[in-house]
């Protein structure tokens, strides 16, 4: 999941140097969703451990 933020994270900088500012605030969006997600189940397995996935 880090993969995709990472993704969306570069196609919103290339957007935004390219002048795309709708498309760049849309990957910013999606890539910031994506990385929380990511770092919620991150501190789940921490405290619940790997019984929980």
């Amino acid at each position: 999941m880090l993969k995709w933020a990472l993704i969306f994270l570069i196609i919103s900088i290339i957007a935004g140097i390219f002048g795309f500012r709708g498309v760049a605030s849309t990957a910013k969006t999606v890539a910031k969703v994506l990385f929380f997600i990511a770092l919620v189940i991150f501190v789940l397995m921490l405290l619940f451990g790997s019984a929980l996935f």
